[in-house]
């Protein structure tokens, strides 16, 4: 009896240093923690999307508020009457560094041709205490200072785009604003983009 439970501990025993002291168990489970951290990232900034996800959010016009004189409503077509842009080889980038398969061409408008149009309610040339807020359907935001779009290369590479590849926008809204001046340019793109809201800093 004594014989059998002194075999029994010594498996025992074995089985569990084996385990505890087992490199290459700790290393698969390393690993498989950075490939899971790794997917999360690059799903949330470049998930393909069908067209049974983009219908949940999708919105056909682009609504201009808040300090402006003129509150605007607009649509592609009424993006297409202001003076468009032609941009070359964009590329999301993701805050985790996960970039996009290639670059792409896209049409759009100056986001601050936008807000000239509606019109800041400045009380002079010397009061820049306004941000701008770029809103998605699903609560997404980027966000811009006044002298970031006004008074930077910032406001030359930011868009609101309704192209990609010579094709209207379908999967992602029909409108999405995109800032090519950022290094990563994945956290500032606004897919399914529905606002843009311009508040005073108090």
């Amino acid at each position: 009896m004594k014989k059998a439970l002194s075999i029994v501990t010594t498996i025992c025993l074995a089985f569990i240093l084996s385990n505890c002291n087992n490199p290459n168990k700790e290393a698969a489970k390393k690993d498989s923690n950075v490939k899971t951290a790794t997917e999360g990232s690059k799903s949330k900034c470049l998930l393909p999307l069908t067209a049974s996800d983009s219908a949940k959010f999708i919105s056909t016009q682009l609504q201009v508020k808040g300090e402006v004189e003129n509150v605007l409503s607009l649509t592609v077509d009424s993006l297409k009457q202001m003076k468009t842009v032609e941009i070359d080889n964009y590329q999301v980038v993701c805050q985790s560094a996960t970039t996009g398969k290639a670059g792409k061409s896209c049409k759009g408008v100056l986001l601050k041709d936008i807000i000239y149009k509606a019109k800041i309610r400045q009380s002079g040339h010397k009061d820049p205490n306004f941000y701008i807020v770029a809103r998605a359907t699903d609560g997404y935001k980027a966000i811009f200072s006044w002298g970031e779009l006004f008074n930077n290369a910032t406001g030359e590479n930011t868009y609101v785009i309704f192209e990609e590849n010579g094709m209207p926008i379908k999967n992602k809204g029909e409108m999405v604003l995109i800032c090519k001046n950022d290094i990563k340019t994945g956290p500032r793109q606004v897919i399914w983009l529905n606002s843009i809201e311009v508040n005073r800093v108090n």
